[in-house]
């Protein structure tokens, strides 16, 4: 056998091999994409402060008495009396602040927050956040919050135009929150973890266990419910969780979902899962236009006939109705197959839902339908 005989060989034995080897899942997914471990994650935090410097699109304080009383009680805590004084000032704003407190944060650490107006301000651009504290659900204070504001709109106002774009009384600042308070969780010392997941399904939470009991050579992830795997703390892993939590949450897992359709009525948006099915129907679809055309005519009475002018009306109905199209679905087609058939009725998104609606309420639709 010459050369070119044997790499033409070895070639073909390539391709074939290739070509053996199992094909890679579609929507596999790691673990860390699909799941969250429970106590690892962000806390809500809201204040409410005072946007100084602003000019001349401020809270209109006969409007806004909170922002009047909020300026008064700030001044009075930095030594200035204003209780007896009419305070008539448009450079000042009160706002809510909001911001996500990530876990595991340190004092010291920054974070961003976001300021959005309370009052009847028109602008927050230009303006200043004072010292805001930030509590959470339990009322304690775990951030501090001050800075420039930045907005990502503007306005603009004439005596007879105005001109406003995008929302330019909300805004935010980059590292504008300080951590002041940690919260506790010691995750080193937990001996069981439980993986909660986005999408809570069965089927998912077994393969998850299945894959994690395969990492760790012994039975130690169980699935309790749709939503929930508990892990037990094995023992080559004792004392030393990081390094487990980081090898489970990079596992592959194909997850799976029930099927389901999601119609957005307001915008015609239909959304399909992969695994719909429908069973033999016929669909039919016609539409019934009236077209109604107003053409009045002024009748003129003939000369010296004692008559008036009127204007007499002259309406015209017309009825048309489309050819009405019959189409077989056949029994069990694919997703491909169901949109390709609707779509070659010549219908829109909305004549669509309702098809997909009676197509479901004849029961040859086997998937649920979320209707937003």
């Amino acid at each position: 056998m010459d050369k070119l005989s044997r790499l033409a060989l070895i070639a073909t034995a390539l391709s074939l091999l290739i070509l053996a080897l199992p094909a890679p899942a579609d929507a596999a997914s790691r673990i860390k994409d699909i799941a969250d471990f429970e106590g690892i994650r962000e806390n809500q935090l809201i204040g409410y402060g005072l946007v100084v410097g602003l000019n001349g699109t401020g809270d209109s304080l006969n409007n806004t008495p909170f922002t009047q009383q909020s300026l008064q009680a700030m001044l009075e805590r930095l030594g200035v009396n204003t209780r007896n004084v009419d305070l008539n000032t448009n450079t000042v704003a009160a706002v809510m602040v909001t911001a996500n407190l990530p876990p595991f944060s340190t004092q010291g650490t920054r974070i961003d927050v976001n300021v959005s107006a309370l009052g009847d301000s028109e602008s927050l651009q230009g303006g200043t956040l004072l010292v805001t504290p930030l509590v959470g659900a339990d009322g304690e204070v775990y951030a501090i919050a001050q800075g420039s504001v930045a907005i990502g709109g503007f306005s603009a106002q004439a005596d007879a135009a105005s001109v406003v774009r995008g929302v330019p009384t909300a805004g935010r600042i980059a590292n504008g929150g300080l951590v002041e308070r940690e919260l506790e969780f010691k995750l080193g010392s937990l001996t069981t973890l439980r993986l909660a997941l986005r999408n809570p399904d069965l089927t998912t939470a077994r393969r998850i266990a299945l894959s994690i009991n395969e990492l760790i050579g012994m039975p130690t992830a169980e699935p309790l419910d749709p939503a929930t795997v508990r892990i037990d703390l094995p023992r080559q892993y004792d004392g030393n969780i990081v390094d487990l939590l980081t090898d489970i949450e990079q596992l592959i897992v194909e997850p799976d979902l029930a099927a389901r359709i999601v119609i957005d009525e307001n915008s015609g948006i239909i959304v399909m899962g992969q695994d719909v099915k429908v069973s033999m129907v016929a669909v039919a679809q016609g539409n019934l236009t009236v077209t109604i055309a107003e053409s009045p005519q002024v009748s003129q009475p003939l000369p010296f006939a004692n008559g008036q002018t009127a204007v007499v009306p002259r309406s015209e109905v017309g009825i048309e109705e489309d050819g009405t199209k019959l189409a077989i679905v056949p029994k069990t087609v694919t997703l491909k197959q169901l949109v390709d058939g609707l779509n070659a009725l010549g219908i829109g998104p909305r004549d669509m839902i309702s098809i997909l609606q009676a197509i479901k309420a004849s029961g040859a639709l086997q998937a649920d339908i979320e209707v937003l």
